[in-house]
């Protein structure tokens, strides 16, 4: 019985010790990836998240799709967004509008539908601009004469810097309200009219 129970701890200690040696073999992705089976990773804000801004206006459901980068400290327009220059008003994605009533900007009609929302920041004033291209990467495949809606508005400048770009639709009548974008120092508005 004696030998029975020492013949048994010599099996048990000779496991243990082929155990302890294989596992020091493993390379050191085999043992991290063993002994954090239960980690999670830790996921980064993303620099340019993804949102949206919409209302009600009248019958008018006014949805505005778009990604918000940040300034992260650095000069937006004039500087990282040359004037001038078509700007898909959003990071990666063109930003996009859809509208389900037609709507009067400017004393022109836009017809209900959705439209790539592009603009041309200046100075002095900014060009915006309804696209029938809203589908794009950026503005790579941006095209002047699918634009279906061009007009100029003053842009409003600050000394408090908005950090991400956002977008607003505010309704100031039962039928009418305004559009919005700012960012940076910078605050572009226009009204608009549910027909």
């Amino acid at each position: 019985m004696k030998d029975c129970i020492i013949l048994l701890c010599i099996i048990l200690l000779a496991s243990c010790k082929e155990t302890s040696k294989e596992a020091q073999e493993l390379p050191i992705t085999e043992k991290t990836e063993q002994n954090s089976t239960n980690a999670v990773p830790a996921n980064k804000k993303p620099l340019s998240p993804h949102t949206s801004a919409m209302a009600m206006v009248g019958d008018a459901h006014i949805h505005i799709d778009y990604s918000s980068p940040g300034v992260r400290k650095r000069i937006i327009f004039g500087g990282l967004l040359p004037y001038d220059t078509v700007w898909q008003a959003g990071a990666h994605m063109a930003t996009w509008m859809e509208t389900n009533k037609d709507l009067t900007i400017d004393g022109k009609e836009l017809k209900a539908g959705k439209y790539g929302f592009f603009v041309i920041p200046n100075q002095e004033e900014w060009t915006i601009i309804f696209n029938t291209n809203w589908n794009q990467h950026g503005k790579d495949e941006y095209d002047e004469k699918d634009d279906v809606l061009r007009f100029k508005v003053t842009p409003k400048i600050s000394e408090e810097i908005k950090e991400h770009l956002e977008y607003n639709v505010t309704k100031t009548t039962n039928d009418s309200g305004t559009i919005s974008l700012s960012w940076e120092k910078v605050l572009v508005e226009f009204p608009f009219e549910v027909k």
